[in-house]
């Protein structure tokens, strides 16, 4: 009886057919218009495969102005070949389908209205025919259409089986607990068993299965109606029906009769209409709102190679904006920073500077020197450093920041260097000092502090090396994330990313060969420093400090002493003990200015420079000017927009449109 209500609420002449019976969902959507045309189309199921989708969508059936039973068995056995139902020619068996048939009426008489169709709730399984996935699929497809809020449930029930039985009318209650969507239909009263009639009239008050909405009845077309022909008048059967048959006709007109119902529905459309207003205001807003950041997102269209030249010079001036921005630490007005770490640019170099100049003085040197007791005055944050939780032999970590870019690893270094030796530097110094004694007299050859320098930094090629490769996977990193937060096209990214490329691996190599360009400079002992001589002046008088307070003593006169006869013993010292002690202290107090030199030039010359903010840095490479240079062949390659791009653009494009205009009318009422 379902299709017979559905064909007294919309007037087309649904097929009585067994093999044309509802397999499908079938949307029928009513809107009033000027002339009268028919449009009947298939929207695919999402579960679909592109090739089928395609196929279907493009199904169509249009420039109707009316349809017949006989054309609506044809197109409705159209249909069920389309989607493969039955014994299609293309091969499917499946009985039912999730892709919904949509029909457009439209006329001067119509009302705006959309009733969707769905397949009846079945239990058994008929062997050859249905299947146990079916009922599953059909209770699914059912659930999903009754859980629209803004929606009528029109639960269609024969009068002449028990009310109890019915699954439909609990699914009802699941998806509208408050019952104010749900209405009850009920049909085949002519076949309702003689004694049973006042049941159903409980029912029909409301006396018992009480439904918020009620209950209506319709009288479906018997056969012999049907053989009348187009001379049968439905409305002028269930008018009398229901005028004279009793007990039947003491129910109210408004609850009786197809034209009854048609008119509490669209009553009740319009109430459920009042009550989502807002709602469907606030949802179209925000639908508008999505549809615009998406084609945001996707940059103006880039059909023409002046539209390319655009859409990448408005890329290369934002990432510009935000770097320069980036640069000097001001992230506030980039909200991605927040997540992104990573676009964090002068936060993370500077954090790896500091750790490449820590890095330096406590696993720079080979052996450790001997510790003096400098004053607190003189000594820096690195000063105070050790070489925390490393023991002696083991291997030290060059990189602090790894990353996950492949194109890098032919660039940047991944050397380990051992931890400083608990050798003890006294004994080596010596074994050099006698090895390269000559007829020097209280002093030593001048080409071993050169021997000596070079083996004590000679760890600092691979530390320096390693921040290097740490900058430069930053700020390739940095490249890559600015780079996919303000193109939301990967296909545009990946073509930029492979330009970029060329020129990017030229400033990393230059980072990397500045770096040894300074390391081999550092590798002969020069300076100028002044605080090169404070440094061994105060090891001179510590050195001192420390011998003389080993013959100090305690007077109540003048506090602490010496006796100058002590003196002589205190001084005492052989020539090679001296010099070994000279040679040790001018290390020592050449290391300390050497090493924040060499970390102030290496983090200077070749990564800021290079890198992050010189004149003709990485990040600088992805500019106007770059843009500019592009040849028409890749500016095509980099920015042209592929066929599913050109085609995810106009359909965003048409439903912003209709989004637009459905929120003006929505705006007007």
């Amino acid at each position: 009886g379902k299709s017979s209500v559905l064909e007294g609420l919309t007037k087309l002449p649904f097929p009585r057919d067994s093999a044309l019976c509802t397999r499908f969902a079938t949307q029928i959507t009513f809107r009033r218009a000027a002339t009268v045309a028919i449009r009947v189309s298939i929207l695919p199921a999402k579960s679909n495969k592109k090739e089928d989708a395609q196929r279907l969508q493009a199904w169509k059936k249009t420039g109707l102005t009316s349809l017949g039973r006989q054309e609506f068995s044809e197109v409705l056995e159209d249909v069920h070949e389309a989607m493969g139902i039955g014994t299609s020619t293309l091969g499917a068996q499946k009985s039912f389908s999730d892709d919904v048939l949509k029909i457009e009426v439209a006329g001067p008489d119509q009302q705006h209205l959309s009733v969707v169709d769905v397949p009846g709730i079945f239990r058994k399984v008929t062997e050859g025919v249905t299947t146990s996935m079916d009922i599953a699929n059909v209770r699914n497809m059912v659930n999903g259409y009754m859980a629209n809020e803004r929606s009528v449930i029109l639960a269609v029930i024969p009068a002449n089986v028990d009310i109890a039985t019915q699954e439909i009318l609990d699914m009802a209650r699941f998806h509208d607990p408050k019952g104010q969507r749900t209405l009850g239909v009920l049909t085949k009263p002519d076949l309702v068993d003689k004694g049973a009639e006042g049941n159903v009239l409980d029912l029909m008050r409301g006396i018992t299965h009480k439904l918020n909405l009620g209950w209506s009845m319709v009288k479906n077309p018997g056969q012999k109606d049907l053989q009348l022909g187009d001379s049968f008048d439905r409305h002028a059967m269930e008018a009398t029906f229901f005028k004279y048959e009793a007990p039947w006709s003491a129910l109210e007109s408004d609850r009786v009769g197809v034209d009854s119902l048609r008119l509490r529905l669209v009553e009740l459309l319009t109430e459920i209409v009042r009550r989502e207003f807002n709602h469907v205001k606030h949802d179209v807003g925000q639908q508008l709102q999505r549809c615009q950041k998406s084609l945001a997102a996707m940059g103006a269209s880039r059909e023409t190679q002046a539209q390319q030249h655009r859409y990448l010079l408005d890329l290369a001036t934002r990432f510009q904006h935000i770097t320069a921005k980036a640069s000097d630490a001001h992230y506030e007005d980039f909200d991605a920073t927040d997540s992104q770490t990573s676009l964090r640019l002068a936060t993370a170099v500077v954090h790896r500077n500091e750790d490449f100049n820590n890095d330096l003085w406590r696993f720079g040197h080979t052996m450790a020197f001997k510790d003096l007791a400098i004053p607190d005055d003189d000594k820096s944050d690195s000063d105070a450093a050790s070489p925390g939780s490393y023991d002696a032999g083991d291997m030290v970590d060059t990189r602090r920041y790894q990353s996950t870019c492949s194109e890098l690893h032919e660039i940047v270094s991944n050397e380990q260097v051992p931890n400083v030796s608990d050798a003890d530097i006294m004994v080596w110094l010596e074994k050099v000092y006698r090895k390269a004694r000559g007829f020097e007299m209280g002093t030593f050859h001048s080409h071993l502090m050169p021997y000596m320098w070079k083996q004590q930094s000679s760890k600092w090629e691979q530390l320096a090396l390693g921040y290097t490769s740490d900058i430069v996977s930053i700020t390739h990193d940095y490249i890559c994330d600015l780079l996919g937060e303000i193109c939301g096209d990967d296909r545009v990214r990946t073509g930029l990313l492979s330009v970029l490329m060329e020129q990017l691996t030229d400033r990393y190599k230059r980072a990397i060969k500045q770096t040894e360009f300074i390391f081999k400079v550092e590798c002969t002992p020069l300076t100028n420093n002044h605080y090169f001589a404070d440094n061994l002046e105060k090891c001179n008088r510590q050195r001192a400090k420390a011998l003389i307070e080993d013959h100090a003593f305690e007077t109540e006169e003048h506090g602490q002493v010496v006796r100058i006869s002590d003196l002589d013993h205190t001084f005492s010292m052989s020539n090679v003990a001296n010099n070994v002690q000279r040679l040790h202290d001018i290390l020592k107090s050449y290391y300390k200015v050497a090493y924040k030199r060499f970390a102030d030039n290496v983090c200077m010359q070749a990564a800021d420079f290079h890198l992050v903010r010189g004149p003709d840095t990485a990040v600088k490479v992805f500019s106007p000017a770059f843009v500019s240079d592009l040849t028409a062949k890749q500016l095509e390659r980099i920015a042209g927009e592929d066929v599913v791009t050109k085609r995810k653009r106009a359909d965003l494009i048409r439903q912003q449109e209709n989004l637009k205009k459905a929120k003006n009318l929505l705006v007007a009422v």
